[in-house]
């Protein structure tokens, strides 16, 4: 049972709820598969800064409402609204690239949760995400060469990252709609489930990773973000390791080891 909406930082189109350590951000807009429109990708941004800030939440699961699309890509509807002029198309774009790139260096671990339509700009949330388990019926695809879109570096520098330059490039070349098996080989999503498991699965990995000692499972994305670049900074991922070992975390969980017991861990 989810925790009710906080209305002060959510819209309508957009939902965010926090309990037990877990924030959750909600697409709303399932009467079109909840495709994105420019207000919703401000309200993203707005929920994922106040995500990051508190420190009661330690972990975040980005998915979306009604049951049919976690999120279907663009609100094609407004396209002449919010992307009809080069200076719109522009502003659309720094907009969308905002939320990719707070979901992508965000400090805690984030997990989709996928079920039924995952398209265009839904494909690159997901890719943003840390961990994606998805439904069995779930479909993926970049349908970019289908409406003439082009797709900046970042974004296809993360995809390259994930499934690899030939997986990218049959994603984007195709424009095809992938099942969730197909995702699975590509290595586009981490799990595949039954329908009526996602929710417990959800939980279950939130719970887990809510629970587990924050210093270290916050350094480790850090760490892994700095080892696909080219030149990392050592330094960093040596203070980073240096930080958990000198931490009261640290010390919780050598003595609930000890003592048999689920550890508490603080965050410091």
């Amino acid at each position: 049972m989810l925790p009710p909406p906080d209305p002060a930082i959510g819209t309508d189109k957009m939902l965010c709820r926090s309990a037990g350590g877990v924030g959750w951000m909600i697409f709303n807009n399932p009467e079109r598969h909840n495709a994105v429109s420019m207000e919703m990708w401000i309200a993203a941004e707005r929920i994922l800064a106040g995500f990051a800030a508190d420190p009661a939440v330690r972990v975040v699961v980005v998915t979306g409402a009604g049951g049919k699309a976690f999120v279907s890509g663009a609100n094609i509807s407004k396209f002449e609204n919010e992307r009809g002029s080069q200076e719109a198309v522009e502003a659309y774009q720094a907009q969308t690239a905002r939320v990719y790139e707070a979901l992508a260096t965000f400090p805690k671990p984030i997990i989709a949760a996928i079920r039924g339509y995952c398209i265009g700009g839904g494909t690159a949330l997901a890719v943003c995400c840390d961990i994606r388990i998805c439904t069995e019926s779930s479909h993926f695809g970049i349908p970019a060469a289908k409406l003439g879109l082009g797709y900046p570096l970042p974004g296809i520098r993360r995809l390259v990252h994930l499934v690899g330059p030939s997986f990218a490039k049959e994603l984007f070349f195709t424009g095809k709609r992938f099942t969730a098996e197909d995702a699975r080989v590509m290595g586009l999503v981490n799990r595949v489930v039954p329908d009526h498991r996602l929710d417990a699965t959800i939980e279950d990995y939130a719970a887990t990773i809510a629970g587990n000692a924050p210093l270290t499972v916050d350094s480790v994305k850090a760490v892994v973000a700095e080892a696909l670049k080219p030149d990392p900074d050592t330094a960093l991922c040596d203070r980073l390791v240096r930080g958990c070992f000198a931490s009261e975390d640290y010390v919780e969980g050598r003595r609930a080891f000890m003592e048999k017991r689920p550890p508490r861990f603080q965050g410091r």
